[in-house]
């Protein structure tokens, strides 16, 4: 569950936007319903913050008038920036990310000169970014305790439950995070299996801190690290084709998750893990240049079907 603070401080942060709000759409914007909002209400009274209320079908929340609290500055450059942040962070597979991101946009606007809140209003109203669907975890705990003890370069006790497989216990040493294809993962030496280990933060089911350090490897890339585990994960076929490229038009034309490349003075090695080859071999037949099959004998025929097909549709008039 999100915590009811965070909740509350949006309220108070929407009151001082828009100086008056009806409880339906303060309720729609932070997810949740009127009772609840209502219970918002009183613990902001029971810290001092004056609140009017006025009751009826048109009736509605505001503060009392002249009730202030100092705004923060930003530069033009940073609140159109942290604009777009806001705008990530609906799809970056953060637990109820509504209400905090409908509070730190209200604090935005509050402090915002009327043409620059026009322009950061056109961002939030008209852009939209190619982000996949993240998966959620239960809350945020996992992803602030590991962060800080990646930062910190301190142990964690990680209780992990993947799916169809029972509950594991063991001592974790985080070297970073990384959010890849709408999942978070941590990266780093798991001291149960005494070797690297990669972690989807939806499926831990607790993280504490432990009081043992440790070292992280220099330059150590998260994001990399995951893409090259996900690339070269065992699976029904491994393949091997030489492009005929080089390295930069590669990964181009081919995404990172297609496998790992390899530069050679002949050109590029892709080497790929499949569970089908008939996929694969679409991929390759929509290369702009030319390819080598080295393993396996089947990818050669799936490409010779594809060859085949297209040939069959270009002859027809």
């Amino acid at each position: 569950m999100y915590h009811p603070t965070t909740r509350v401080l949006a309220v108070l942060e929407l009151l001082q936007t828009h100086g008056r709000l009806s409880g339906a759409e303060m309720s729609r914007r932070l997810a949740v319903d009127g009772r609840t909002l209502r219970r918002y209400i009183v613990m902001l009274e029971q810290i001092g913050i004056p609140i009017m209320s006025e009751r009826g079908r048109h009736g509605g929340y505001a503060l009392m008038p002249g009730f202030k609290l100092p705004p923060m500055m930003f530069t033009d450059d940073e609140a159109l920036a942290l604009s777009l942040g806001l705008l990530a962070a609906r799809s970056l597979g953060l637990a109820d990310a509504a209400p905090a991101v409908a509070s730190a946009q209200a604090k935005l606007e509050r402090i915002m000169p009327a043409g620059l809140k026009q322009r950061v209003g056109a961002i939030d109203a008209t852009v939209r970014l190619d982000l996949a669907r993240a998966t959620a975890p239960q809350d945020n705990a996992a992803l602030v305790t590991l962060s800080s003890a990646a930062q910190a370069r301190m142990r964690v006790q990680l209780r992990y439950k993947p799916p169809g497989a029972p509950e594991s216990e063991r001592g974790f040493d985080p070297y970073g995070l990384a959010f890849y294809d709408g999942c978070w993962y941590a990266v780093g030496y798991c001291h149960l299996r005494h070797d690297m280990r990669t972690f989807r933060l939806d499926r831990i089911v607790d993280a504490s801190p432990l009081p043992q350090g440790f070292d992280r490897p220099e330059g150590f890339d998260a994001l990399a690290h995951l893409r090259t585990s996900l690339a070269a994960m065992p699976r029904a076929y491994a393949a091997t084709v030489l492009l005929h490229t080089d390295l930069h038009t590669a990964r181009r034309y081919l995404m990172d998750a297609i496998g790992l490349f390899e530069q050679t003075s002949d050109g590029v090695l892709l080497h790929n893990q499949s569970d089908d080859l008939a996929w694969f071999a679409r991929e390759l037949a929509s290369l702009p240049f030319g390819f080598r099959v080295i393993a396996p004998d089947a990818l050669r025929e799936e490409l010779d079907t594809v060859a085949r097909r297209l040939s069959e549709i270009a002859r027809v008039r």
